[in-house]
């Protein structure tokens, strides 16, 4: 089951449940479109992987499968990050 964390975690920006900004790796590191889009170049972070939009859980099924409250946030060191970057930028992300 998908945690469906509550926001970005490098900008803070909010992403409740029925966000259509919300964007997750295959490890639900979990980030805003924009910041995907704009900063990551669509590389994890924290994984070098890719992202894909966070699917939108029913809300008849958020009573028995709620979202999870607790932020997890980790703004990305910009030095690190463009190391990973340029590494992976050129790889298709189904190939990293």
């Amino acid at each position: 089951m998908l945690e469906l964390r509550p926001s970005c975690e490098n900008c803070d920006k909010a992403l409740p449940p029925h966000s259509e900004d919300a964007m997750i790796c295959t490890f639900e590191c979990t980030f805003c479109k924009e910041c995907v889009e704009d900063i990551m170049k669509n590389v994890c972070p924290n994984c070098g992987g890719g992202f894909e939009k966070r699917p939108i859980r029913p809300k008849n099924h958020l009573t028995n499968n709620p979202a999870q409250t607790e932020k997890v946030y980790k703004p990305i060191d910009k030095l690190k990050f463009e190391k990973l970057l340029s590494e992976k930028i050129d790889i298709p992300a189904k190939d990293r």
